[in-house]
This record gives structure tokens, sequence and C-alpha cells, in this order.
């Protein structure tokens, strides 16, 4: 029986596009520094500067909204010359190095030659406030007289405007407040909350107006000069003086990010280029990690995803569950407390859905974008209940699961009843009204799901991963019912799940094309499309083993393995497009779970190319942060991979993909109850020779551990142990 009133989707409507990112500018061509902290964010070119402009990504943003549009330095009216820009790999703080061009007077004359004045600014976030200080030198042999002028602008405009999406109305900006070396920008909104950004200087400017600080200062030789910049997110006044402040909350900062990602395993190789790569992946993961009232949760990536989502934490959490379990923990806590209770169209909800995505910019507020609480994902519900039966396999924290079993009941409820559109046993997904996402897979883009002749498939829609993890969701909520000591529930779920099993199999394989079918359409016709999602059938389970056999050699065959990773489509299909978002790129989380998958079925050697082509991609990129995504072109010897212009960077799943694959490699599991450490038939990628685990936790106990080329085989050494604590290696 169907439960709803579904909205025809056509997917050729030019309206399905109002939520995308705008591509006006590339954010690979001006490689931006960003900065995060809880609720806020900063978007900077290299010289620290905020460049406003139509298309700019730049800003501060706080909870969706950007409170700093513009922010640029002068020297003598001059733009300074950049030396280098640097974020600390813990992401505490991003240092812009800046020197002086040749300025000169009115008429022409130098009055300074370049490379005399040296200005180091060092920004950081730090609860809602973004901190600078700019440290003048002069290493010159006379005294010099100079104007900093620092010229600044709030436009207060929604994060989904400077995505893209146009608005017809805005609310009201109010005069500047100037005061004695402090200025407030003030807008009230159209949903009536006044939001505020507030600027401190210390020492106070010579002159301040509403839109810029001068300061006029004389450095002498060898001497230098100290202004610290203040910008405030909110309407609190802080009892410090600026200078103050900065120090204070530069030592709170640092001893924040040293504690969080110190409960965390860490890992060490053979190879120093990749222990930069896996350095800067845990201190990406650790800087978009958000403290929320049910503990640590990360959000999905800046400039355009810092936000909770449930799909994207909930990956990242089975990721890094090997590593710090307290993520996972978080996330399910949260997504818990934020579950659907009821129905509503407008968000999509239905009773036990899990979150898709959470927003507290204006345009949410308004309903001018459907985001404000919002339910639009079929995923992230079987999400949910995997991830609680991983997290109890992981920690045996009995307590924690039994607060979250009504909850993976009611998420189990809507599986049933709301998911199964049709009562044929999967799982489909269709919007409630036209201003939802019409696609609600991981693969969003209205234009991810069509047939073989490339015509686009019509809803409501069963995902072939999606059917994969409902499997995997009743397997590990039967698990959960036997830890919780309920034997029946437990039995009746794990029949459901072999239920699903054989439908799947019959429902979604293709034998000629040595797959499954990218999804099933409205009308029961599969999509018989070669695509990475079958790699999740994998990750899941779900797959027969003479099935995935066939699927591992699809996958890995030239038209789908580009040689830096799994492509999301295959070469041969019709809508393969490499520079497209989810129809031919390469995702880095995406190619995890597939390691994730191929190393379940003993497909390890398989796995570790992809985490060596993976590797490779990410000598190419500055910092070597693997993005997003990026474009699915084949890969040349000497050259790197191409980049997709809008792609985030930081994103939390992309961050987390080395730590899953160095546990695809290892076959790395856990026994909290038997207090033992698990290796199943161990490979190194070709790119290291040693890999050495430190801090590894388990039952309260700890263990470090290394593990070592050997020949054409591997070997595993015991450093130390805390605790009674074993390794088994099944070879």
């Amino acid at each position: 029986m169907n439960l709803h009133v579904d909205v025809p989707d056509d997917p050729t409507d030019v309206r399905l596009g109002q939520f995308a990112v705008a591509s006006q500018s590339s954010l690979q061509e001006r490689r931006p520094r960003t900065l995060k902290h809880g609720d806020t964010f900063g978007v900077f070119d290299r010289n620290g500067d905020v460049l406003s402009g139509e298309g700019s990504p730049d800003g501060l943003f706080h909870r969706d909204t950007r409170h700093l549009s513009h922010l640029d330095l002068r020297i003598n009216g001059a733009q300074p010359i950049l030396l280098s820009s640097t974020l600390r790999d813990d992401n505490a703080v991003l240092t812009c190095d800046l020197t002086n061009p040749d300025l000169h007077d009115g008429t022409g004359r130098l009055l300074l030659e370049h490379d005399v004045i040296h200005v180091r600014r060092s920004k950081f976030l730090w609860k809602s406030t973004c901190f600078e200080r700019l440290l003048v030198r002069n290493f010159g042999d006379r005294p010099q007289r100079l104007t900093l002028e620092l010229r600044f602008e709030a436009d207060f405009a929604d994060l989904f405007e400077v995505r893209g999406t146009r608005r017809m109305r805005r609310g009201t900006f109010h005069p500047a407040d100037v005061g004695s070396g402090c200025v407030t920008l003030t807008y009230s909104g159209l949903d009536d909350q006044t939001r505020t950004t507030r600027l401190r200087f210390d020492p106070a400017p010579e002159r301040l107006e509403s839109g810029r600080a001068v300061f006029d200062i004389e450095v002498a030789p060898r001497q230098r000069s100290v202004i610290f910049v203040e910008v405030r997110c909110d309407d609190a006044v802080p009892l410090r003086r600026p200078r103050e402040h900065y120090l204070s909350s530069m030592v709170e900062a640092r001893r924040a990010l040293r504690q969080s990602s110190s409960r965390a395993a860490s890992i060490a190789t053979s190879n120093e280029i990749f222990n930069e790569a896996i350095r800067r992946s845990v201190s990406d993961l650790y800087m978009l990690v958000t403290d929320t009232p049910e503990g640590p949760y990360p959000y999905a990536g800046t400039p355009w995803f810092s936000a909770a989502f449930g799909r994207d934490a909930l990956i990242t959490a089975y990721q890094t569950l090997w590593m710090d379990p307290a993520l996972a923990r978080g996330v399910l806590r949260f997504l818990a407390a934020n579950q659907a209770t009821s129905e509503d169209p407008a968000a999509d909800a239905e009773p036990g859905k899990i979150l898709h995505e959470v927003r507290y910019g204006e345009m949410a507020e308004l309903g001018e974008v459907p985001f404000r609480r919002y339910y639009g994902s079929v995923d992230s519900t079987p999400l949910f209940i995997m991830l609680g039966g991983a997290y109890l396999e992981r920690t045996r924290d009995v307590a924690t699961l039994e607060r979250l079993w009504p909850n993976i009941e009611a998420a189990l409820r809507w599986i049933d009843v709301y998911g199964d559109r049709d009562g044929d046993g999967f799982v489909e997904y269709g919007r409630r009204t036209q201003e939802g996402l019409i696609n609600q897979g991981w693969k969003d883009s209205h234009d991810s799901m069509f047939h073989a002749d490339g015509s686009m498939a019509q809803g409501p829609i069963a995902l072939c991963e999606v059917q994969a993890y409902v499997y995997a969701a009743k397997r590990a909520a039967a698990l959960v019912a036997s830890g919780l000591g309920m034997p029946e529930r437990a039995a009746l779920l794990e029949a459901e799940a072999e239920q699903m099993k054989r439908r799947f199999d019959q429902a979604f394989w293709c034998e000629d094309l040595g797959t499954y079918a990218l999804a099933l359409d409205g009308g029961k016709r599969p999509c018989r499309v070669r695509s990475s999602n079958a790699g999740h059938a994998l990750f899941a389970g779900i797959a027969p083993p003479e099935r995935a056999a066939r699927i591992a050699e699809t996958l890995m065959e030239a038209s789908s393995f580009s040689g830096w990773g799994v492509r999301t489509v295959a070469s041969t299909e019709p809508r393969y497009n490499p520079m497209s978002y989810h129809n031919g790129s390469v995702w880095p989380h995406d190619n995890a779970l597939i390691g994730l998958g191929l190393a379940r079925y003993g497909f390890k050697r398989e796995a570790a190319r992809i985490f060596d082509g993976l590797f490779h991609a990410s000598v190419y990129i500055e910092l070597r942060r693997l993005p997003e995504l990026f474009c699915g072109f084949p890969r040349r010897r000497g050259q790197g991979p191409t980049f997709y212009p809008v792609a985030c960077a930081p994103q939390a799943w992309a961050a987390a993909t080395p730590l899953s694959l160095v546990q695809a490699c290892l076959g790395l599991g856990f026994d909290p109850q038997a207090r033992t450490v698990r290796l199943d038939r161990p490979v190194l990628p070709d790119f290291l020779d040693e890999l050495v685990l430190r801090n590894v936790a388990v039952d309260g106990c700890r263990l470090d551990l290394a593990v070592r080329r050997a020949g054409g085989e591997v070997a595993t050494h015991v450093l130390s142990r805390t605790g009674d604590v074993r390794v088994e290696i099944a070879a």
C-alpha cells in the first residue's frame, strides 16, 4: 500500500538546479585558505584577505550567514606582495607572510623599495570570532612611516546566496555603530533575527569609519609594530582587550585541538609524503568536528557544507570507528535527538527518518530553501542503524545502545512502512514537494539516475546501495537486539535480512554487465548502468561470494578505474562525463567504501590499488589534502589528477578516506569482549614498506603495533601494550 502523495519528478525541469553550487569561479584555481571552529568558518585568499565580488566564496561565515564579505590590507595604498601562505599542520593557525611592493609618491618618485617591510598575518578562529595579529617588521636601515589600511564590509548574505541562489528581497542594513577602536555592523533579516559583526582593533586606529580602519605607524630599523584585529559574529561583548583576548584564545584553541585528536589512534609509516597526507587528514577531520550537546559531530565540509549532515557524518564516523569511536557515539546521539517524529512534507520528514541536513540561515528560516531541518535522504536511516551495530561491535558500549534502541526501532519502522513505498520489499525515494531534492541518495545531482540509453529514470527510485544498507541495517539491528537480550527480535531481523538479500540479487543482478544495476525506476525497470554503487553492495555484505568476484573485476576495469580511483560511472556509459559531479568523477569516500567492500570479500590487492591511486593523487594536491571529488580523466604518467572546480576541501569523508583504507588493507577488526585486535590477511600498498599504529584502544586497553613488508608478505609486531590486550592474525 502506498502511504504517500508523491510529486512527479521531471529530471529535465530547470528548477532542479536551484540548490546547486554555481561554478562561476574555481576554488582550485584560487586555492583559498580555510579555517573552522564550531559553527564558524572562514574562507580567505592566500594573502589572508577576504575578497568580495560576483561569485566569490570568500568570507567569514557563522551559522550559514556571511558576517564578513570583504577584508583587505593595504600598505600606503598598495597591495602587499605574497611571500608565503601556510596552515599549521593541525589547522590551528593561518600564517601569511607579506612584503611591500615598490612604493612611490604622487609624482612617481620611489619612496620605499620592495622587500623592506615584512608583514606576518596570523589568523585563527575560536568561539564565533576570527582573531588576527599583524606583525610589521622593518628590515631597512632607516625608520619607516607607514599607513596600514584595512577595508571591510559585511553583506550578511545567506550561504545559499553565496552558492548562487537568487533572492528577490533582503532585510534591513543598519548604519554602522563606530566607537573607539570598535565598529559594529548590523542587519535585521526578514526572519526577524538581528545579526551583528563587531570589529575591534588594538591599538585603536588613527581613523576609523564604517568600512575602513587606518593605522599610521612608525617602525624603527630592525624593530616591529603589532596590531590586533578581532571580528566577532555575535553580539557578546568581550571583557578583555583584543591583545589579551588573542593570546588567551590562542592557548584555548590549540589545547582543544590537542585534546580532541589525542584520544584517537595515530598512524606513522615509512613514507614521509604519506605521513604528511595522513597528518593533514587527521587535522582536517578534527577541524571539521563540532562539539554538540550530544557529543562531537563532524560537519560535512567547507565552504558549502559546513553543517550537520546525516549521511556524511554517519559515513565519516564509520570510516574512523576503528581509531576514534567517540565520533560515532556523538553522531548517533545527535541524530537520535533529531530523528523525525511526525510527517512534514515540506521537510520530507516521516516518523523514524534520520536527518539529512540542518541549516540556520535566513533563507532556511524563511523556507526559501527547505533545509532548516531537512530529511530528504533515503540512506541516512539505514546507515544510522548500521553505525549503531558497528559501534557496539567496536566498543561493547551496551549502555549507549540501550538508550538508542527506541530510535533504532523507529528507524526500522520507517524502513518497513515509509521507506517501502509500494510494498515490494525495497526502499524507494520520492520527494514530497517540488522544493525537495529530486534525488535523495548520495549521488543527488538531478541527472544522476538514468538508464542504459541515457534516458532519465522516473521515480520513485530504489537505489542499489540503499537496499544493501537496509540488509546491513537489519543485521546490525539483530546484533544490537541480541546484545540487549532480545533473541526473538534478533532472529526475526536476521530472517528479514536474508529475504532482502535474495530479493535484491534477483532484481538487481545484471549478468551481462558483471555488476548490479544502478537502481530500479518507478516501473521496477533496472537502470542497467555500470556504476560505483555496486561497490557499496560489497561494503554492506549483501553480495553472494560468486557475485563479488565479478563485481570486483568490473570495478577494476579501465572503464571504471581511472588509475586514481573508481569512477562514479564507467566511461562506457552514455551519460559519462569525467567533469560532472556524479556521472564519471572520482570521489575519495566512495572509493573508501568500495575498498572496505573489496577487502571484506578478500580482494585486498584491489583495495590496495585504490589506496595507491588516491595516495598518488594527493601527492599533486596542495597540503596533500584529498578534496571532495576530482575529475574522472584517466591517470597519465607524470601528471596529477584533474580538479573539479567547486569541490569542497577539506571534506570530512574525504579526509577520513586514507584512515579507512588503512583499515581495509590491514583487515583491522576488534573483539572488545575478548580484548583482541584482529588483522585479517593484511597487505601493504606498494608505496608503504612499514606502517605503525599507536594508541589503538580496545575495552580500556591500548596497543602499538607495526606491520612491515617481508618479501612478498607482511609481518606484524606488537611494539607495546597497556592492559590485557592481544593481537590475532589471519594469514
